[in-house]
């Protein structure tokens, strides 16, 4: 086990990093001064130029005019990233956490937009997408997918071309098509905590017309938190899981390529530990045994089922057929299927005061038909899509030991069209116009019902209690059930410069929404009833993308300014069973700005930096007909984000090529709810109980490239996740004054270390 490192203040840190960046940038600027390079080294020294498909074409990040990242399969690898979850502040402005409890529920805040809840009633700000397959849910979005080719994470609306839910972002996931020649990857990584990876990639020679690949990943890891004898569970925090991938290609003609998907995940583990860093339990409802601890717990007692599972299916077949030179059409039909359960002990304790569970069923169902083109100075797409959704959640609750029991239930239904359209024309050489317009109307209903069961107690004149069991108390009934429609239109507008080849400049104008629905955990009739509208954004970005240095280095800039309406906030309830309500509170104001840049000095020397500063404020926030945004917290809105990135060569040696990675990512303050700055209302929750303070994770990786075994390539590393052991709140769930200020905390994971060893054949 390693020992403990110092800790490192993220200022100081970053400033350190920088330092080393340029002595090492030096040092080796100077070692490649001694000698003229040859053309080949030459070649080897500048950027990769990388291409995306944000636009729904082929095109080089450089030229496409929005603020966009794009981290191939090459850094997947080296920085060991493998799902949603790990691309926490890798691109400006960008938050990825876990939600509370769940290790594969997923909150994602781009710009200061964020769904906070992984209940199934809510939609998303940032829409996810799998090789063009609109992934509609937050519940189950963390899984890990074999073959990743690339991420692309847009910021800003992308009303147009992706449509419903992202008014934040999206985030493009492509994996790899099969290659139709015998060869393979295989990979195994062991670490502390008795952690196993296992990943296989297959390509399978061509038969005929039809290539195929599959992808196999196998995961184990004992939980970083024990617990003590006569606990519900052994541990909490551990990994449970496995997934897989098959990949078909049929080229069915020269014009005719058919490409078959199929994906699946199943998890099997202990949910996260509920740690409680503040009650008032014991005063306010004179219940003794809560364990209060700030600082990280590797020790627990629970009373209550702990456990996680999930179990998805995805199927999607894309048909591209070339109509002529210049013109595709694109078909994508979808299925996705997720089954999630999971069991929370909420308060963390060996005494039965809140347990939660959930049951979830969810299918979605998706058609998207594309035409493509270009003819001489425009370039188009335009489609139709649409998205079926079918879900039911059971939120079994009990409290206080018991005494409080609540049968919770819900589900709904979507059904979304749209048709959009977005062309590009060249006024002159240097000068490009882009336009955009999409328009979406959605169909939702929503069925609930909710019942109440318990024991009541009475007190004697002389203070004996009795309990007398109660319920159910029907609190909405059976058969309760609501429809409603939405309908949106989101235009785009851009104009992009090139001022020299190395150069381009924009101005871009664009509208997101997302969708309104129902509350399916509320609690009372007319509040299931009455539906919440639409959260609409309307952004303004001004960017600039250059490369310099003979394509050694590339900066990238962007400001914004972004204008958010019927803003949907999150209401926590711990007033009867624990709910969250949308509620369309008012209107809010984010800008900012993002800067991207990497620099290869030298061949064997790879920099990197992102950095995002983000300034939100609500210009209006109403409740109970006042308008309190002066003392009410934005949420989930770091004013800093940073990312370091160095990757260099150390060593060539006969056995191979050693290299080393430091990736430095840095977060600053943010509050989780949107509650008051100032306490003014003491029965009301206070901001500061929630407000997560500035963090810095380093890894480190140390690899042994270009083995030669038996003729194969192979890998070899030594790696380091979280090297200073950051003991950091991640997430909580504040129960607010209601409940005991009872306030749940959810720690990041502990320094994790171990080996890597692969091969390429």
């Amino acid at each position: 086990m390693l020992g403990k490192f110092p800790t490192l203040r993220p200022i100081p840190l970053a400033a350190l990093t920088l330092t080393l960046l340029a002595s090492a940038a030096q040092a080796q600027s100077q070692d490649q001064s001694k000698a003229t390079a040859a053309k080949a080294d030459s070649d080897k020294n500048v950027l990769e130029q990388v291409v995306v498909t944000v636009q729904r074409r082929k095109e080089k990040l450089q030229d496409v005019p929005v603020a966009a990242t794009a981290i191939g399969a090459a850094d997947l690898e080296l920085r060991g990233l493998g799902n949603i979850a790990d691309l926490s502040a890798l691109a400006p402005n960008l938050m990825v956490l876990h939600s509370p409890g769940t290790a594969s529920a997923s909150q994602i805040a781009i710009r200061g937009s964020v769904t906070s809840n992984p209940a199934l009633f809510w939609e998303s700000t940032v829409g996810m997408y799998v090789d063009g397959v609109f992934m509609g849910k937050g519940q189950g979005s963390i899984f890990d997918l074999v073959d990743l080719e690339r991420v692309e994470v847009l910021r800003g609306p992308q009303g147009t071309l992706y449509g419903r839910n992202t008014l934040a972002g999206a985030i493009n996931m492509i994996t790899r098509k099969p290659s139709g020649e015998l060869g393979g990857h295989a990979s195994i990584d062991l670490g502390n905590f008795n952690a196993r990876v296992e990943k296989l990639s297959l390509d399978l020679p061509s038969m005929g017309p039809l290539k195929a690949s599959i992808g196999l990943r196998d995961e184990k890891r004992d939980g970083w938190i024990k617990t003590t004898a006569g606990s519900s569970v052994p541990e909490m925090n551990s990994r449970g899981n496995s997934g897989g991938r098959v990949a078909l290609t049929l080229d069915a003609s020269r014009d005719l390529q058919i490409d078959y998907r199929y994906d699946w995940t199943k998890a099997n583990q202990a949910s996260s530990f509920s740690q409680i860093v503040k009650s008032d339990v014991a005063t306010m409802f004179y219940i003794p045994g809560i364990i209060v601890n700030q600082e990280r717990q590797t020790k627990a007692s629970l009373d209550s089922p702990a456990f996680e599972r999930l179990n998805i299916a995805g199927n999607s077949l894309t048909a591209e057929y070339k109509v002529g030179a210049n013109d595709t059409l694109k078909y994508i039909l979808s299925h996705r299927t997720m089954h999630f359960a999971d069991s929370l002990d909420l308060d963390g304790s060996p005494i039965p005061l809140a347990t939660t569970q959930r049951i979830s069923d969810y299918s979605q169902d998706s058609n998207e038909l594309q035409w493509l083109g270009s003819h001489g100075d425009l370039s188009y797409v335009g489609g139709i899509y649409s998205f079926k959704d079918d879900g039911f959640t059971n939120n079994p609750q009990s409290f206080f030991f018991g005494a409080q029991n609540f049968d919770s239930r819900y589900g709904f239904t979507t059904n979304a069209l749209s048709v959009y359209g977005q062309a590009d024309y060249k006024l002159s050489e240097n000068t490009t116009l882009t336009g955009g317009l999409r328009n979406t109307k959605e169909d939702k209903t929503v069925r609930r019902q909710l019942s109440q069961s318990g024991i009541a107690t009475t007190y004697s004149a002389t203070g004996v209690p009795t309990y007398t069991p109660y319920g159910p108390i029907i609190l909405v009934p059976t058969g309760t059930s609501g429809a409603t429609s939405f309908s949106a239109t989101t235009p785009m507008l851009s104009l992009g410069y090139k001022v020299h080849k190395d150069l381009n400049v924009y101005a871009r104008y664009s509208e997101g929404f997302k969708s309104g629905g129902f509350n399916g955990e509320a609690q009372s009739v007319a509040a299931v009833l009455t539906p919440f509208r639409p959260e609409k954004l309307k952004s303004m970005e001004l960017g600039l993308k250059t490369t310099f240095d003979q394509n050694r280095g590339q900066l990238n800039v962007a400001v914004f300014n972004n204008r958010t309406t019927d803003l949907q906030q999150p209401i926590f309830t711990a007033k009867g069973s624990v709910a969250t309500d949308v509620r369309n509170v008012g209107t809010s104001t984010a800008q900012g700005l993002e800067v991207e840049a990497q620099w290869r000095p030298t061949r064997d020397l790879r920099l990197q930096v992102g950095y995002g500063y983000m300034s939100a404020k609500f210009n209006e926030f109403m409740e109970l007909g006042v308008n309190v945004a002066n003392n009410r917290a934005y949420v989930y809105a770091p004013k800093n984000t940073l990312n370091l990135l160095v990757d260099t060569v150390l060593a060539r040696t006969s056995m191979g090529t050693l290299r080393g990675v430091v990736d430095y990512n840095y977060t600053d303050s943010y509050y989780l709810y949107a509650y008051q700055l100032t306490v003014t209302d003491p029965g009301s929750a206070g901001a500061a109980n929630t407000l997560i303070k500035p963090s810095g994770i380093v890894n480190l990786r140390l690899n042994l490239e270009n083995i030669s075994l038996w003729g194969n390539n192979a890998t070899a590393s030594l790696w380091v996740r979280n090297a200073t052991d950051n003991a950091q709140i991640a997430n909580k769930i504040d129960f607010g004054p209601g409940f005991a200020n009872l306030t749940a905390a959810y720690f990041n994971e502990p320094r994790t270390f171990g080996v890597s060893l692969g091969v390429k054949w």
